[in-house]
């Protein structure tokens, strides 16, 4: 019996000193790969190299007990890649059927390919990250295409599917949608977010609080995102990297591309209560507001709008939702990601007052729709459905090349915002035709 228990004693011994070596061997490898991604470069803190692949991204999920793929501190930048959707299959060659199987074939995942998680040290729950778009270099070539008959605002008015593939002139920072029509190129993360506080894995579609899929066009380099943070480490993806938006998305996909390089300063905020996302510009502060009805969606962005304008112009809460309709341009981000969006700007000017129009019908420079309804989905449905079939009548063009162009370049604005009266304008520039410019 002596001996037995000496053998276990020693087997456990030299188990548990097998596995001690084997973790601190890892660790070791870890630490390898981590100094190996380190790198010199003009950007603030140390700067973190994140390529993109099959070991560093994930397609349609993200699940916050998943192993970071970067640590990095408060302070630091990181220089990463993004993949096109569904792990780089969405390029150049492949078919509207090939793309729709794609869905139909991973059923609850969303299409998006996601760089990270990245850990980023000292981030607590409460806290909010601070995350700094300093540069963004995209790909040659984008995609806008309609999945027939599943997705986007109108699926039952759009059966037929259409897939068309862009080149995009990054010195011109234009690109051509069809003879005659350019579109100006002006990148974006359509992704970028923290993981929920919820365990489990979930779909990369809709926003929330975490951020995520905001597809707010504004968030471009020299913005700057924060938002609250949730889980130890924040974990910190993007993805869903767009070349150009319109504001509604209403087909559901944008200019969709992929970055060669995307650069993000990333750092923690203690202090700081924050609840929904902020996006802050050279001169402005946008506040967002996300639920599955645009009315509801409406109502959380005025209660953000307020508590801004009321810590920044040192107002009331009410008196600064007075205010909002002189000094906030509110637009619908997207109504196409289960949970919608709107964001307002507000401009960080305190003397300044809104100058954006909101006209009723066509003008010397837009083409225009509008709509009232006390439901901001009927009016955005159909102020937006409304443009599609003016792009027919007025320029001859298909119903999806019209569907396909008001997803990427039509800009719609919210008027009215009263209960009772509520109201959506939407406008597409006629620059994008070179006959009708100057």
């Amino acid at each position: 019996m002596r001996w037995l228990v000496l053998g276990i004693i020693l087997f456990s011994l030299t188990f548990g000193s097998v596995a001690f070596a084997q973790m601190s061997s890892d660790r070791a490898a870890q630490d390898k790969v981590a100094q190996m991604r380190k790198t010199l470069a003009p950007y603030p803190g140390t700067t973190h190299l994140l390529p993109a692949t099959l070991e560093t991204t994930q397609w349609g999920w993200f699940n916050n007990a998943q192993p970071p793929v970067l640590e990095i501190k408060s302070g630091d930048t990181v220089v990463m890649e993004t993949m096109m959707h569904s792990h780089n299959q969405v390029i150049p060659g492949k078919s509207i059927e090939e793309l729709k199987k794609l869905r139909t074939d991973n059923p609850g995942r969303g299409p998006h390919t996601l760089t990270g998680p990245i850990f980023v040290k000292g981030a607590e729950p409460g806290d909010v990250l601070k995350v700094k778009i300093l540069k963004i270099e995209p790909r040659s070539y984008a995609a806008n295409f309609n999945i027939p008959g599943m997705f986007g605002q109108f699926p039952d008015k759009f059966p037929e599917g259409q897939v068309k593939y862009l080149y995009l002139d990054v010195d011109k920072k234009v690109t051509t949608f069809s003879p005659g029509i350019e579109v100006p190129v002006s990148p974006f993360p359509g992704t970028l977010g923290v993981a929920r506080a919820e365990a489990g894995q979930y779909s990369s579609v809709p926003p929330g609080p975490y951020a995520g899929n905001l597809d707010i066009r504004d968030f471009k380099p020299g913005a700057t995102l924060y938002v609250p943070v949730f889980v130890k480490g924040a974990l910190l993806w993007t993805g869903d990297s767009h070349a150009g938006q319109g504001n509604g998305e209403v087909n559901l996909t944008a200019m969709e591309s992929a970055f060669k390089e995307i650069v993000l300063n990333v750092s923690v905020v203690k202090g700081k209560k924050l609840d929904w996302p902020m996006i802050e510009t050279p001169t402005q502060m946008i506040t967002v507001g996300i639920d599955k009805d645009l009315n509801k969606a409406l109502a959380n962005v005025k209660v953000e709008t307020a508590k801004f304008l009321s810590e920044q112009r040192k107002v009331t809460v009410s008196d600064a939702g007075n205010l909002m309709s002189k000094v906030s341009d509110c637009r619908i981000s997207q109504v196409v990601n289960i949970n919608k969006g709107i964001h307002c700007l507000n401009p960080k000017d305190t003397m300044a007052t809104k100058s954006v129009d909101y006209p009723t019908a066509e003008t010397a420079t837009a083409f225009v729709t509008s709509v009232k309804d006390a439901d901001l989905n009927k009016a955005m449905n159909e102020a937006s459905y409304a443009m599609i079939e003016l792009l027919q009548s007025k320029e001859k063009m298909t119903r999806l090349d019209a569907y396909g162009l008001a997803s990427i370049a039509m800009d719609c604005r919210i008027g009215k915002m009263d209960e009772s009266e509520k109201s959506v304008h939407c406008l597409i520039p006629k620059s994008l035709w070179l006959s009708k410019r100057a």
